[in-house]
């Protein structure tokens, strides 16, 4: 009783969270409402238009682009304002005029994302909400377990099983109501739960443990741009170096010289390229060296990925800087299995696996964790010891 108590308060608030950010799409569409179906005449390129951005910020740091998803809507500059002045999200018109700059932690489905994951609290918070789907976790099972029906037959009654009894009084129908729902929301509440846990500190960590030590990692060999080309270098200086000291250090010096040069191939050049992939929105164009979301710097090649809520649909691109040819290429399908059942757990857990379908089961599955909760409340109050 004490345990689901404590686990009601944070099933409501994830609940109602979770809710809402399964619509992130939507969310962050309506957010953009006035950044889309723009003039498109006079309109300029993509090196243009992060001009117009360099000169209104000209000691940001370019982290990204984002193509525009249809003709008409305006690209997005992802950049770093200096001096720990956090990010800026730029929204550049057709025509190469700046329309908005938003701070990207303050978007609508940003805030609920922390609120979900932390309580707003940090690494506590984090550690609260883990704590807190564990114990969901068994509560659901020990439910399954209460609700499981003591007698079979022919003469079996299902009412207070498969359906609540509403003719029975207020306490009977309070607890049917309770497990009844648990019942049947119980598949899906598991699955939600179980699939985010990988987000979480210890058991996520526990979760990249294991990947690491027992080899799962994606099946084709990956060649990232932070090792890559960088890392191919090295391999030929310590080959051909040996043990002579300022050879190697002469080589890597030369090396870093190379990679500090000027692209030949400029965003214009990639966003050609980009526009005959079809990539799911949002795709994003980063150049070289540009830091990853993820990892270490992209290194000596331009990035274009999509980062779609749906990770089977999500693609990454790595072209050489000075001749656009494809470095590296990969999808979902390259993926280890256990990536594969990670990420169609995290596509499900936000409501993206197959459209507004998965929301509305995200939905759905939302609002009976609150029924239970509320139930549990009623039933804790009417048998709650009166004080004397």
């Amino acid at each position: 009783m004490w345990a689901g108590l404590f686990l009601i308060p944070f099933i409501i608030l994830l609940s109602l969270t979770g809710s809402i950010y399964l619509f992130k799409p939507q969310l962050d569409r309506w957010e953009e409402r006035d950044m889309r179906g723009l003039n498109t005449e006079n309109s300029v390129s993509a090196e243009a238009q992060l001009s117009v951005v360099m000169k209104q910020y000209p000691d940001a740091q370019f982290h990204s682009y984002r193509l525009p998803e249809n003709k008409g809507d305006a690209a997005m500059v992802h950049v770093a304002l200096p001096h720990n002045g956090g990010m800026r999200d730029i929204y550049v018109s057709p025509a190469g005029d700046i329309i908005a700059s938003h701070d990207p932690e303050k978007r609508i489905s940003a805030t609920v994302a922390r609120i979900h994951g932390s309580l707003l609290l940090g690494k506590f918070g984090s550690i609260l909400v883990e704590i807190a789907a564990i114990f969901a976790i068994m509560m659901i099972l020990s439910g399954i377990y209460l609700w499981w029906p003591r007698t079979a037959g022919r003469h079996q009654h299902y009412a207070g099983i498969l359906w609540p009894r509403l003719k029975n009084g207020v306490r009977i129908f309070w607890r049917d109501l309770h497990a009844v729902t648990g019942f049947w929301v119980a598949g899906l509440a598991l699955i939600l739960l179980f699939s985010g846990l990988p987000w979480t500190d210890n058991v996520g960590a526990g979760i990249k443990y294991i990947r690491a030590q027992m080899g799962w990692v994606d099946a084709k060999p990956q060649n990232w741009s932070g090792g890559g080309i960088k890392e191919n270098v090295d391999m030929h200086v310590d080959a051909h170096g040996g043990h002579d000291h300022d050879a190697m250090l002469k080589a890597q010096a030369e090396a870093k010289k190379i990679r500090d040069l000027p692209p030949k191939k400029g965003l214009n050049d990639i966003v050609i390229l980009a526009s005959k992939e079809n990539m799911p929105f949002p795709a994003i164009i980063q150049p070289p060296h540009a830091p990853a979301r993820f990892g270490p710097p992209n290194g000596d090649v331009w990035k274009l990925s999509s980062e779609a809520q749906n990770r089977t649909l999500n693609r990454t691109i790595l072209y050489d800087k000075n001749s656009g040819a494809i470095v590296k290429e990969s999808s979902f399908a390259d993926k280890h299995i256990a990536d594969k059942i990670i990420n169609y757990g995290i596509a499900w857990h936000e409501g993206q696996l197959f459209g507004w379908i998965n929301q509305l089961i995200g939905l759905f599955t939302a609002l009976a964790l609150i029924t239970i909760s509320i139930s549990g409340i009623k039933m804790w109050w009417r048998k709650r010891p009166k004080s004397k």
